[in-house]
């Protein structure tokens, strides 16, 4: 599926990597200007988002931070997310696939309604800490508890 890019769009992305670039986030900008000085800039992460209503948009950012060994119990999130590890690392696992390690500076995505199976701190040691960035067109709870009955690991 093929996403158009409408201003509101345009606009919540750029203040988006706005919020994101607080955390040390950096994306690169499509000017010459900003390629000329933008020697120490990154794409950190870049997802085609679905199609979304663009008059409804909202961006949450959320700082989610794991003690050492801690986890959240399975759930799924009704909009798409752009994650980046902070500190520490983070395990995780979105649906069927192989469950990943992700350390400081890495990125990822999940798309809308997936079920995260997994998502813990990867150390008995050291916290964690991950900021989830939401791009959300309707009104509602960001995060969704998945019922035991389908909270089986289909590894």
């Amino acid at each position: 599926m093929k996403m158009q890019a409408s201003m509101p769009a345009i606009i919540l992305m750029t203040v988006g990597v706005a919020v994101l670039g607080s955390w040390r986030l950096s994306a690169t900008v499509t000017s010459n200007q900003a390629h000329e000085t933008g020697k120490n800039t990154r794409v950190a992460i870049s997802q085609a988002l679905p199609r979304m209503d663009g008059d409804h948009l909202e961006a949450k950012a959320i700082e989610v931070t794991y003690q050492p060994g801690a986890s959240s119990l399975a759930h799924s999130h009704p909009c798409p997310v752009l994650a980046y590890v902070a500190e520490g690392t983070i395990r995780s696992q979105v649906n069927d696939e192989p469950e990943r390690v992700y350390k400081v500076g890495e990125t990822f995505y999940e798309a809308p309604n997936g079920v995260h199976r997994v998502s813990a701190n990867a150390s008995q040691t050291e916290s964690a800490k991950l900021i989830a960035f939401f791009v959300c067109d309707h009104q509602g709870p960001i995060t969704v508890a998945i019922p035991a009955s389908k909270q089986t690991n289909h590894k």
